[in-house]
């Protein structure tokens, strides 16, 4: 390589600093998406704060020791960029005794994955895990996140 020109050496030393740079914003970014996606607890969440802002995914079971809420949870840190991008809150409730306002509201038995979209409305109910795709693929159904998606790429029309 010493052989080489000397802009050709200028060169690969750019390239290297743009790759190290790249990286870097890319570490951070996965950082940033990491912290804006930790699971929240019910009893700390005001839902009327998050109206209009959030989509939220709410995780119930009785035990936080319940194999489908260990399995949601890992299903759903997998992509968090995913959930990111679609606006979503993840809320975790494991304590049935005394119930919070979530699960007064929404009324869970065991294990339950609720999707309320922006409007506070629940859109999904399942029984069992589903997998990030699943749900996103749900949420892109939501009438609300077809005119996000309309609104961001108005060529779509």
């Amino acid at each position: 390589m010493s052989d080489a020109p000397p802009y050709i050496q200028g060169m690969n030393n750019c390239i290297k600093s743009f790759l190290v740079a790249t990286m870097a914003l890319v570490s951070f970014e996965a950082q940033a998406q990491d912290a804006a996606f930790a699971p929240v607890s019910a009893d700390q969440v005001v839902m009327a704060d998050l109206l209009y802002l959030k989509r939220a995914v709410v995780v119930f079971a009785d035990s936080p020791n319940d194999p489908n809420y260990i399995r949601q949870l890992d299903l759903l840190t997998r992509d968090t960029a995913a959930l990111v991008e679609r606006d979503v809150i993840v809320i975790t409730d494991t304590t049935p005794k005394p119930p919070s306002a979530l699960r007064q509201q929404l009324r869970p038995r065991g294990f339950s994955l609720v999707v309320l979209d922006k409007d506070g409305q629940p859109e999904l109910r399942k029984p069992l895990p589903w997998d990030t795709r699943e749900i996103t693929h749900a949420i892109d159904k939501f009438p609300s996140r077809r005119a996000e998606m309309l609104q961001q790429m108005p060529a779509g029309r």
